[in-house]
């Protein structure tokens, strides 16, 4: 008897490149797939040691082309002969030697920043801005909206207190606290300080440099953000007392409305809530842009704070306690300005609605007096024509009785007739049906 063994499993050699199913063959990929999926690692935090100086400069660039930039950002690169942005990019990361540049363009806003490692004892003396060619920050294209200085040092032992670190921030008042479960503390003043830049001192205590570099990136975009948001506050401040006048305007009209008197007046009160509602929406059309936006940056604003996941400090204030008391009733105020303009219109609306309900009604009841009218007129009308009618049935009839006597009379004096008056006086009742009968089938033609 024969007993079948099997062969022993040979390991597979490495040579051989295993097979690999192409997808990217097979599939029906979506031709932006490759450039939404990258999106995620667009625009990295950067990776901070300690001892970095980073300054940053945001700009409303208005919506201009970025060829101004792009060719700005050239002439720094010519200088220090290094690689330029490619065209139709919105970022740019390149190390100068002495700085680094990470520039970044928004939807309203560019953003400039520059990082330079240098150790110092000294916070704030020596800045990334001090390092760039005479003139050349000068000409940044834009409007300057938010600037800031932020600056990495190891946490000295013991910690320093606010006195012995206010002559930093030129003697302001500050604001500090905890970060990211005691392992770093800020320090600020939230004011803009002589060289017409904000700034934030950070005490490193165990935070790695890619930790380090998430938690400037926060505070930049959190510097940038709150200034976004206040955009909407002077727009809103210009524009309330037109909204209170319009506001009363519209309570005049509504109290009109029930004293209206007649078609006239209606017009009249109509045209008012057109012209009201034209200014209504030329104001949102302004505006909604800018309040929307608001909103978006505040939610960032809020969204950055709580990822600092801050820790009290005892007799100081801490981000979360400071940014919001003072940004928040602006904030509110945009909103509050957007949602008198939502509601303004909304009653307007109605306000035009009800008034236009009230004309459609007198409309319709002088329509019915109308109608009513040619009712009248057309039922007069036909009684005049039925009138018509039975006078023409007798005057033709008298016509043709004529013209029986006409031709009776010529046969009698022929002799062929003897009573001609008798044929005359028969014919009268004939002659009638026939002149009827047929002015009958006329009128039945016709209205057929």
């Amino acid at each position: 008897m024969t007993v079948y063994v099997p062969p022993a499993p040979t390991a597979p050699r490495s040579d051989i490149p295993s097979p690999r199913l192409d997808t990217g063959s097979l599939l029906p990929i979506h031709p932006d797939r490759d450039r939404l999926f990258n999106e995620l690692h667009t625009r990295p935090f950067p990776v901070l040691e300690q001892g970095s100086r980073v300054s940053q400069v945001a700009l409303l660039h208005g919506g201009r082309d970025t060829a101004e930039e792009y060719a700005h950002i050239r002439v720094l690169c010519e200088r220090y002969s290094v690689l330029p942005p490619s065209p139709g990019s919105s970022c740019y990361y390149q190390n100068f030697g002495g700085f680094e540049l990470r520039w970044e363009r928004h939807t309203e806003f560019s953003t400039y920043t520059f990082i330079h490692r240098a150790d110092g004892p000294e916070p704030f003396q020596r800045t990334a801005l001090s390092l760039l060619p005479p003139g050349w920050l000068a000409e940044l294209p834009g409007k300057v909206i938010s600037g800031l200085h932020v600056e990495i040092h190891a946490m000295p032992d013991p910690a320093p207190t606010a006195d012995v670190l206010r002559h930093y921030f030129e003697g302001q008042r500050l604001v500090s606290s905890w970060v990211i479960d005691k392992k770093a503390r800020l320090w600020t003043a939230y004011r803009i300080h002589n060289d017409g830049m904000g700034r934030i001192l950070v005490l490193n205590k165990g935070l790695n440099p890619c930790q380090l570099g998430r938690l400037v990136r926060r505070l930049l975009e959190m510097e940038t953000y709150r200034m976004m948001v206040l955009l909407a506050f002077p727009m809103a401040r210009s524009i309330a007392p037109g909204i209170a006048e319009m506001d009363l305007q519209l309570a005049t009209i509504n109290e009109q409305i029930n004293a209206i008197r007649g078609l006239e007046d209606e017009r009249r009160l109509l045209g008012q809530l057109s012209t009201l509602a034209a200014r209504i929406e030329h104001l949102r059309s302004d505006t909604n842009f800018r309040f929307s936006a608001a909103r978006a940056y505040y939610e960032l604003v809020l969204s950055r704070l709580d990822e600092l996941r801050e820790q009290e400090e005892p007799g100081m204030q801490t981000f979360n306690e400071f940014l919001p008391r003072r940004l928040t009733p602006a904030f509110r105020t945009s909103e509050a300005v957007s949602g008198q303009l939502d509601n303004l219109s909304k009653r307007i609306d109605r306000a035009s609605e009800l008034l236009r309900t009230r004309v459609d009604l007198t409309l319709e009841a002088q329509n019915q007096d109308l109608l009513q009218s040619m009712n009248q007129r057309s039922h007069m009308q036909l009684q005049l024509q039925q009138a018509v009618e039975g006078l023409s049935v007798v005057a033709i009839s008298y016509y043709l009785v004529g013209l029986v006597k006409y031709m009776a009379g010529s046969l009698h004096d022929m002799g062929w007739l003897e009573h001609s008056e008798l044929v005359v006086g028969m014919s009268v009742p004939v002659c009638v049906f026939l002149v009827w009968r047929g002015m009958h089938r006329v009128k039945r033609g016709i209205k057929g």
